[in-house]
């Protein structure tokens, strides 16, 4: 299975003061994006903030490319939503809703980018350390977070690889040359982690051995 990113940044090894950065602080940047998509209203102040965000990535040291590749699977979708909002509502609101998509990529990039996975998860699991007593279990959490950031890529590469053998075959206009192969792959992997999940002693085997 070839590599293939997926949205978000890998994370990039660095000393810089992005990297430096408290782990809430970087919490609070990606919420606050994710607000503020919601409350901006003027295209011009969406694209000033996603200049200002694609420049904290770069400070990071991170790189351009690994900033392009985290937005580019997002393009094409965005490019179809901002031709239909332009014919729709106008170009001023099509490129206002597609800039603050690319803003909250962006802020999510640069947590992920500059924060080791585990110490991403530990923060996760401190975050959700508040809802124990409600029943919840922190540190399953977190692994489900991790489990989800493992299984998207391969997933996004078990269909990137699957289109480009139907293409190869003059195949890629049939959908189930392009579906089933990736459902079945898709199900293998999911038994191969609940396996190694359960070798380990998480999953079903744990809740009822409790």
């Amino acid at each position: 299975m070839s590599g293939h990113g997926f949205l978000l940044a890998n994370y990039a090894p660095g000393a810089s003061a992005v990297h430096r950065a408290p782990l809430w602080l970087k919490f609070l940047l990606v919420l606050g994006c994710g607000m503020a998509s919601f409350l901006v209203v003027n295209w011009l102040v969406a694209a000033g903030v996603l200049g200002l965000l694609c420049a904290v990535f770069l400070a990071s040291g991170a790189g351009t490319v690994r900033l392009f590749r985290a937005v580019r699977p997002a393009l094409p979708v965005l490019l179809a939503i901002g031709v239909f909002q332009w014919w729709q509502i106008g170009a001023p609101d099509a490129a206002r809703i597609v800039l603050n998509v690319l803003v909250c990529i962006v802020a999510a990039s640069i947590l992920t980018a500059t924060t080791p996975v585990q110490r991403l998860l530990d923060g996760v699991a401190s975050l959700a350390g508040p809802f124990r007593r409600f029943g919840a279990d922190p540190e399953r959490f977190a692994l489900t977070i991790a489990i989800m950031l493992r299984s998207i890529p391969f997933i996004a590469g078990a269909f990137a690889d699957v289109r480009d053998s139907a293409r190869a075959r003059g195949l890629e206009r049939n959908p189930r040359a392009l579906v089933l192969p990736v459902f079945i792959t898709t199900v293998a992997f999911a038994r191969q982690t609940g396996e190694a999940l359960a070798a380990r002693g998480l999953g079903d085997a744990e809740d009822q051995d409790s």
